[in-house]
């Protein structure tokens, strides 16, 4: 019950600070969910609706859906591309980089080499939602982003292999390579084949049904939605990496929805929104736990803080190192290897909600003081990863215009077909009743009837004071398709002559159609 409540709680709080961001457009939205995170965290009244923090649970029911809807996201011909980078990024420079951090926090600072790995570990996984957070409005180079994106979909493992060595270190104080390394190939390898069989065995399933008449479209979408649980229990079952497992699931299913989308495209679409609605709600979820999270660790550690500020001189000097290793490595072996470029790709190393669960996964291996000390590291090392980039990428990187102004691009386009539809729909001879009717759906398009034009009209269906009969929904479908042909009309000529970006074109091209489609589809008719 009280997953469930919080939960409910934390969704709450996701479709709030959703809303809010879009009266904040200048604040990234993932900053504003973070933000929304900490309210939450210091108000006693929410806080105490909300259950401690489990890094099992938050990599199941979060990061396992999540990962599979990115990787779904992301087509696999460029994974095999980008092999060699990906290995570079996600198992040399994370498996370097903590080699380097292990060595130099024990030497300098005295800590004991297994804790000094599993804090290494532990910061190693990049964020890929965080770092689209620090990156918004600003424009980078393709091949930057898609390294980072790459490097952060692939490097949990790394991170998770290297911790459960740490730790075996610590309890039995003596670190066995060869078993590590034979552990980490039999998670990475065996994650890709457990994700590579379980989809193709869940893909052919779905694909049968697609294409036979007994297809049942709840049943798909359910089986669908079970599809990263299943997975990564299945995996982490075997000994495997779950993590692996689910991306490169989600990887082979990219290509199943461009080879399938026509041949159900009820199901195929409705399958993409939910990867789009599913994506946007896991995100912003993401960020408001890592904000009620932050605030619950400085609750709890506001002692130890003012007694001794040796937590945050580690903090700082893992940052530090990180930043360096990733510069070493951008100058060596990214892009144009050129010092931007490597400054870029070293700032774009966001950390955030992945690290603190490797870091909650700890809590009974460690004494309480201990683990209170890796908390408190980790938690100013997360800051530093997504303060540091947002301040120095507005420095940096130019402002994306093309973004900035696509809205107004949109708005432009929406008026305009408005227009051509309701000139269409005063061209045709029809009853004032349908008249009327049809010209409120087509200014429903850029929303210009108001909230009491709505009432009316919705007083009216439920009075049954002015319900059209048959044949004026009849005639009423007709004028939208006349208003709908004039709309497609406008937007084609636009695109022809070169008006506007192509891309925005087919955006809008694309709501006209899906309304053409309420109007069509019989499914669709509620009165």
């Amino acid at each position: 019950m009280n997953i469930l409540i919080s939960t409910f709680m934390i969704l709450v709080v996701v479709g709030v600070s959703n809303v809010l961001a879009r009266y904040i457009p200048k604040v990234s939205g993932n900053y504003v969910n973070l933000l929304a995170g900490i309210l939450t965290g210091i108000l006693p009244v929410t806080n105490q609706l909300i259950a401690p923090f489990n890094g099992e649970i938050f990599m199941v029911l979060i990061l396992a859906p999540l990962l599979f809807f990115e990787g779904q996201l992301t087509p696999l011909l460029r994974i095999k591309k980008k092999l060699g980078s990906i290995l570079g990024t996600a198992v040399l420079l994370a498996t370097v980089t903590m080699i380097i951090l292990t060595w130099l926090l024990h030497v300098t600072l005295s800590i004991a080499a297994p804790l000094a790995l599993a804090i290494a570990a532990i910061i190693t996984p990049t964020d890929a939602t965080a770092f689209d957070s620090v990156i918004e409005g600003r424009k980078i180079r393709r091949v930057i982003r898609d390294t980072l994106k790459t490097e952060s979909l692939f490097n949990d493992a790394t991170g998770i292999v290297l911790l459960q060595a740490a730790m075996l270190w610590l309890q039995k104080g003596q670190l066995v390579i060869g078993q590590n390394l034979l552990d980490f190939f039999k998670m990475m390898i065996g994650g890709v084949l457990v994700g590579s069989i379980t989809a193709i065995i869940l893909m052919t399933i779905r694909e049968y049904f697609m294409r036979s008449s007994n297809n049942v479209r709840s049943s798909q979408t359910l089986i669908y939605l079970l599809s990263p649980f299943a997975i990564y229990f299945f995996a982490e079952r075997l000994g495997m990496s779950g993590v692996i497992a689910v991306i490169v699931s989600g990887l082979i299913h990219n290509g199943e929805v461009n080879r399938s989308r026509f041949s159900d495209p009820r199901q195929v679409h409705f399958g993409l929104q939910i990867v789009t609605f599913a994506n946007r709600i896991l995100n912003s979820f993401v960020f408001v736990v890592l904000g009620i999270v932050l605030v619950r660790i400085l609750q709890d550690n506001y002692s130890m803080m003012t007694k001794s500020f040796e937590w945050l001189m580690v903090g700082i000097l893992v940052y530090v190192i990180l930043l360096v290793c990733r510069y070493c490595y951008g100058r060596l072996f990214v892009g144009d290897q050129q010092r931007q470029t490597a400054l870029l790709f070293a700032l774009g190393g966001v950390h955030g909600t992945v690290t603190l669960a490797m870091t909650f996964s700890i809590s009974e291996m460690l004494t309480p003081a201990t683990f209170n000390f890796v908390v408190m590291v980790e938690t100013v090392a997360i800051i530093l990863s997504m303060v540091v980039p947002t301040v120095i990428f507005k420095i940096l990187l130019p402002q994306d215009f093309d973004e900035q102004i696509r809205q107004q691009q949109l708005a432009f386009l929406r008026e305009g077909m408005v227009k051509a539809g309701i000139k269409k729909l005063k061209s045709i001879d029809l009853e004032e009743a349908v008249r009327d009717n049809a010209m409120y759906d087509i200014r429903d398009q850029i929303q210009a009837n108001t909230l009491g034009d709505f009432f009316k009209k919705w007083r009216e269906i439920n009075t049954e004071k002015r319900v059209l009969t048959n044949l004026q929904s009849v005639a009423r479908r007709r004028a939208l398709m006349y208003a709908f042909d004039a709309e497609r009309a406008y937007l084609y000529d636009l695109a022809k002559r070169h008006v506007v970006n192509s891309d925005v074109v087919y955006e809008i091209y694309s709501e006209i159609l899906l309304s053409e489609s309420l109007v069509l589809n019989p499914q669709n008719q509620m009165v």
